[in-house]
C-alpha cells in the first residue's frame, strides 16, 4: 500500500500496520555488529544470563528502526520528501529474541511548509507493541510529505 499525501491526512488518523515481525537472533547479532555496538547484553549470552533480564536483550536501535520500517508502507512510501526528526523516543519494555512486534501510527500534528508549497509536515506517533500487548518502543516522527496536487 502506498503512503498518503500531506493533504490526505487528518489529525487523529490511526493505523494498525499489517506487517508483523518476529525478532531473531540473527537480526540482533547482525544489527549490533553492523553498528559497532559492543554491549555484552546484546552479544554475550553468559553476561546477559547474569543480568536482571536473564537473557539476550535485543538492541534498542534495532527495535526503533523496525518500528519505523513497519510503518513506512502505510504512511510515507512514495510520498516522503524527507524525515525531519524523531522526538520523545522511549523504550518502556525490553525486547527479547523471539518477540513478535507490530506497529501503530497516529497523526498528531499537521503543519503547512513555509519553504515548500508542494509539501507539508506530518507528525506521527509510532508505537511498537509485542505479542503481550506491551508497548516496547514509541516516538514522534516528523516527516515532510508531498502534496497530492
Amino acid at each position: 500500500m502506498a503512503g498518503k499525501f500531506f493533504d490526505e491526512w487528518t489529525i487523529g488518523d490511526t493505523l494498525t500496520h499489517d506487517i508483523r515481525r518476529t525478532v531473531t537472533e540473527t537480526d540482533n547479532l547482525l544489527f549490533t555488529t553492523m553498528t559497532h555496538n559492543p554491549q555484552p547484553l546484546h552479544l554475550d549470552v553468559e553476561a546477559a544470563k547474569a543480568s536482571e533480564f536473564g537473557q539476550i536483550l535485543v538492541n534498542g536501535t534495532f527495535t526503533f528502526s523496525l518500528m519505523v520500517g513497519l510503518s513506512v508502507g502505510d504512511t510515507t512510501l512514495g510520498t516522503l520528501v524527507a524525515n525531519l526528526g524523531y522526538d520523545k523516543l522511549v523504550m518502556p519494555k525490553p525486547v527479547f529474541i523471539g518477540d513478535t512486534l507490530r506497529a501503530t501510527s497516529e497523526v498528531i500534528a499537521l503543519k503547512e511548509s513555509k519553504s515548500r508549497p508542494n509539501a507539508g509536515i506530518v507528525t506521527f506517533l509510532h508505537k511498537a507493541i509485542n505479542q503481550r500487548d506491551e508497548i516496547v518502543c514509541q516516538c514522534e516522527r516528523s516527516a515532510l510529505i508531498k502534496r497530492k496536487d
